[in-house]
């Protein structure tokens, strides 16, 4: 019997950063994964996962017909040498061009739609020829995952998807043992004025980072000793980007501190009181399952994604999406409660990440959706399989 599966994202950081559990629990049923993605310096560690690791080179951002159709065809030849019994795709193309190629071949194909970007929701001549590809790329799939019910909602008012072969997932979910929570922040003891609040994202204005800093300077103009921390990559291929030099001209101003990039983020989340994330529409972002999991009061915006990790007023507080003053006001708030309050509102917050966003949800949802398109109800040891 196939055990094989073919996962494909858009780079190897995404794979091991967001999918690694996934990974080591297909590998732990027997199946044989075979990762996709475009090479970067994070495929030692992926392939370390107990998976294979084969390159695929991807133009993530570009819009070049040419390009795509390479693509498509990269994946066609590549899944038509693999032959595998299920593609899992994430991340726009993958899910466009690889569930193609996919469908094409008679592969049963799962897709995952993490969150959809500002630019997909406009109407334009590019957004109406997206939702065209997504059409032709979801309608024969076995299985669409969705992070939140406004995606499902609107992919099924656009008649994207077949909406019987659509599901939920708790965001990508979170590891509650690597994020457990931890000891309150030392910051925390000093008092009001000393809070450290931390942005953890890609350096994005989309993000609502623009809105951090301006909020950053009307909190601090009034909190001087109040700490706004930033920690991402910088300089990334994305329209949205902001360049090395706009950081270089906040931290200069004192506005904020840039923490760079790290490799584990649960030392600067241990160390911050209040996760702040100001985004405009996300799925459900990971690092605000992990800030919560890991007990820290947060901040987010009262949009799509953000609003399902936070419960306002009990983990945290939602604030105005694009609106700096409001943002400001929220931190205001956060400084001004007591320590025992924040300290609560951590609690609660990895109470919801246990009851709602254990990443053993979102595997188990897919042990179950594999097993269904392989027609068992129980798994069978893969000496057997291969047989």
């Amino acid at each position: 019997m196939n055990c094989k599966v073919v996962i494909a994202l858009n780079a190897a950081w995404n794979l091991v950063n967001f999918r690694a559990g996934l990974i080591r629990a297909l590998v732990a049923a027997g199946y044989e994964v075979v990762a996709v993605a475009p090479p970067d310096e994070y495929v030692p560690q992926l392939e370390q996962l107990g998976c294979r690791y084969v390159p695929l080179p991807m133009d993530n951002q570009g819009t070049h017909a040419g390009r795509d159709l390479l693509l498509f065809g990269r994946f066609w030849r590549l899944l038509a040498r693999e032959r595998p019994a299920v593609y899992l795709g994430y991340t726009v193309k993958p899910n466009v061009f690889g569930s193609l190629a996919a469908h094409s071949l008679g592969i049963p194909v799962i897709n995952n739609i993490a969150g959809l970007g500002a630019v997909f929701i406009k109407d334009s001549w590019l957004t109406g020829f997206v939702r065209g590809l997504y059409r032709l790329a979801l309608w024969r799939s076995a299985k669409v995952f969705f992070q939140n019910e406004d995606d499902r909602r609107l992919f099924i008012e656009w008649k994207l998807v077949q909406s019987n072969v659509t599901d939920r997932l708790p965001g990508s979910g979170v590891d509650l043992a690597k994020f457990a929570a931890g000891a309150v922040s030392s910051l925390s003891a000093q008092g009001r004025g000393g809070m450290r609040f931390l942005l953890v994202a890609r350096m994005l204005w989309d993000k609502g980072v623009g809105e951090y800093v301006e909020a950053a300077r009307l909190v601090r103009s009034r909190h001087p000793t109040a700490e706004f921390c930033l920690l991402g990559p910088l300089d990334v291929q994305n329209p949205a980007a902001i360049s090395r030099t706009q950081m270089e001209e906040w931290v200069a101003e004192g506005v904020v501190t840039y923490l760079g990039v790290t490799e584990d983020v649960r030392s600067h989340l241990a160390e911050a009181d209040c996760v702040v994330l100001p985004s405009f529409r996300e799925g459900v972002p990971r690092t605000l399952l992990e800030a919560a999991a890991m007990s820290r009061s947060i901040i987010t915006t009262n949009t799509t994604g953000c609003r399902e990790v936070v419960d306002d007023g009990v983990n945290g507080l939602l604030c105005r999406v694009r609106d700096a003053e409001n943002l400001a006001e929220k931190m205001e708030q956060m400084i001004l409660l007591s320590r025992e309050a924040r300290i609560e509102m951590g609690r609660r917050g990895r109470e919801k990440t246990e009851r709602e966003f254990d990443e053993k949800f979102v595997i188990q949802k897919y042990l179950d959706a594999i097993q269904e398109i392989l027609g068992r109800r129980t798994w069978r040891p893969v000496h057997r399989c291969k047989s």
